[in-house]
């Protein structure tokens, strides 16, 4: 396999690819007879929007990355023997697709000349497989040969965890993921300028000091509560090695701050289901450490919508487990 590329997260974002030589353009829609295969189970679209998010997922769990034309026909075969392929590992990995002609600037990224392009994502460091159409004997390889190779790095790497499942699949996986998305193309106020800007720039915590402060004026700024909690959680651990996170808390099943990291590991990875579950399986346990759980949950609760399942039902447990 390819040695990895440099992280995304410090590449230029800018520039676009000529795709001009992409002739074989159809009008079917998504999932019609002769159009696009459709996304859903363990294959997603991604969108430069949420291409961040994505890149954080794959400290949890392996990704295929598929750039592509969704109307260019001479992609359907490829994109949907990897989705058969993905989808047949039930959640080991997961099949990314990004059209390159709607997000051009991930493909200048990404360094390649047109597509479809293939990679493989594994905590943040992108591995190219293939540029071009392939044929038959190389899909084959990369069923035989290479997705193996891909799991096998990603365990060694300590990013073994399940995808959730997306559309036709359990929807309550990708609330979180779909507010994030939502959240990265909404506009910002004028007044969360500064810490939006010092997020982007990648400084969490002075971003959550400015968002503190938002929230100090105005303690209904649902925005400012979210986006706070959110930069606390990537100034702990969103740089953390992720396999020795895992490790410390098997190890150290008792120790709270371990059992804490490893739940801000699984949310940073779109597992909010797993991380509350970890926290409140954690107290009913360890009574006396109730109020650092609590604390640490009340982050996670702000990131989500009020109107997540998942929310109301880790609120009225852990009304239970403190009372």
């Amino acid at each position: 396999m390819a040695t990895p590329q440099p992280n995304l997260s410090a590449m230029n974002l800018a520039g676009a690819v000529d795709l001009e030589g992409l002739k074989h353009k159809v009008s079917a829609q998504e999932g019609e007879q002769g159009g696009a295969p459709a996304a859903g189970k363990y294959v997603i679209d991604v969108t430069t929007a949420s291409f961040e998010a994505m890149v954080r997922t794959s400290a949890t769990f392996p990704i295929l990355l598929l750039l592509w034309v969704k109307n260019d026909d001479r992609c359907f075969p490829m994109a949907r023997k990897l989705a058969d392929i993905v989808n047949g590992k039930d959640g080991q990995l997961q099949l990314a697709r990004i059209d390159v002609t709607e997000s051009p600037e991930i493909a200048q990224a990404l360094r390649i000349k047109g597509a479809p392009a293939l990679f493989a994502l594994i905590n943040g460091q992108p591995m190219p497989i293939l540029e071009g159409v392939p044929h038959d004997q190389e899909m084959q390889q990369i069923e035989d040969a290479v997705i193996p190779q891909i799991l096998q790095v990603a365990k060694q790497a300590g990013v073994a965890g399940t995808a959730p499942m997306s559309g036709g699949g359990d929807q309550s996986a990708d609330e979180g993921a779909s507010a994030d998305d939502a959240a990265e193309q909404e506009q910002v106020p004028q007044a969360h300028q500064q810490a939006d800007e010092l997020a982007k720039s990648g400084d969490y915590s002075g971003a959550a000091v400015e968002y503190a402060h938002l929230m100090e004026l105005d303690p209904h700024d649902v925005r400012a509560a979210r986006e706070h909690s959110k930069c606390l959680l990537l100034a702990r651990n969103g740089a953390s090695d992720v396999r020795a996170v895992r490790e410390a808390a098997a190890a150290k099943p008792d120790d709270v701050e371990a059992q804490l990291d490893v739940a801000d590991v699984d949310m940073i990875g779109g597992q909010v289901k797993d991380a509350f579950d970890r926290l409140l399986d954690f107290l009913a346990a360890h009574p006396a450490d109730k109020e650092s759980v609590r604390a640490r949950l009340l982050e996670y609760f702000a990131m989500c919508p009020a109107s997540d399942a998942r929310v109301a039902q880790a609120r009225r447990r852990l009304a239970t487990l403190m009372y």
